[in-house]
């Protein structure tokens, strides 16, 4: 039987990572014995927000990794240059970059105020360019250099931009990056690629500003996402890059047929998530 791929003794930079989609991720690398850092803005514990980026350390630690939680708010450059700079001291280097945190915000044209529009911007577009930017010379050193982006696959559907402009181009030049930037180092190496998925996802966004607990409970929980991942970053980085993944296409290629695992409440009807046509 061939040996189980792993991220053992890899170091692995997440952002958004104090809970959801991130923390699942940063959880998933540290069962099998990696350095984890743990980058996200809450230090202290939000009766709507619960984790914190100590909570999420301690718990990857507890699981068998290491962790370094360091507080990071990506739109401020020199956190983001501070939050690598303390990864390559703890561990001395950075093997893979996963691009989670985001700001969502589904509001109309009319609705959208400026300060929330650079807030999605701030954080999607610019903050995982300026991760990935800080990230790369330490990138290129790696074995295995993998860059995650927790974003949708490309789709120029009216649909997907009526009702909420801002938020879609936001969230679609995270998705550009990848186009880009996979076609950029494919000679050098850096494997890009991006991951969605196929349900909606049981996280505080869901929760709190998309549907509440009916919506959770047609969601499946962050492990389906933190598994996909954990495959796609296992895999040869020369081999593996400008691809546009979903959770569930990822884990079928693994062999899982069992996804009622995953689901918050098994047997409801699940809900399709955005941008998937």
């Amino acid at each position: 039987m061939p040996e189980p791929r792993t991220l053992r003794g890899r170091t692995l930079l997440v952002t958004g990572a104090s809970r959801g989609i991130g923390r699942a991720i940063a959880l998933r690398a540290a069962q099998d014995g990696a350095n984890v850092v743990i980058c996200a803005k809450t230090t202290t514990a939000h009766p709507k927000l619960p984790g914190t980026i100590f909570d999420a350390a301690a718990e990857c630690e507890r699981a068998g990794g290491k962790a370094l939680a360091v507080k990071t708010d990506l739109r401020f450059e020199q956190e983001i240059t501070a939050a690598v700079d303390a990864a390559v001291a703890a561990f001395g280097g950075l093997d893979i970059v996963v691009n989670n945190a985001s700001a969502l915000g589904l509001t109309g044209t009319l609705e959208t105020t400026t300060k929330m529009f650079d807030r999605m911007h701030g954080i999607n577009a610019r903050g995982s360019f300026l991760v990935t930017r800080e990230a790369l010379p330490h990138l290129l050193k790696a074995e295995n250099p993998h860059v995650l982006n927790i974003a949708p696959p490309l789709s120029l559907q009216p649909k997907w931009f009526a009702g909420h402009a801002a938020y879609t181009a936001a969230k679609y030049a995270m998705s550009m990056w990848v186009l880009g930037m996979s076609a950029e180092f494919a000679e050098r190496g850096v494997a890009f690629n991006a991951l969605w998925p196929r349900t909606t996802i049981a996280t505080a966004a869901v929760r709190n500003l998309l549907g509440g607990q009916q919506m959770v409970d047609a969601s499946r929980e962050p492990a389906v996402m933190g598994d996909a991942a954990h495959a796609i970053l296992t895999r040869p980085a020369r081999a593996c890059t400008g691809n546009f993944f979903t959770d569930e296409e990822v884990l079928r290629q693994e062999g899982v047929t069992d996804f009622d695992r995953y689901a918050v409440k098994p047997g409801t009807p699940l809900c399709p998530d955005f941008f998937l046509d």
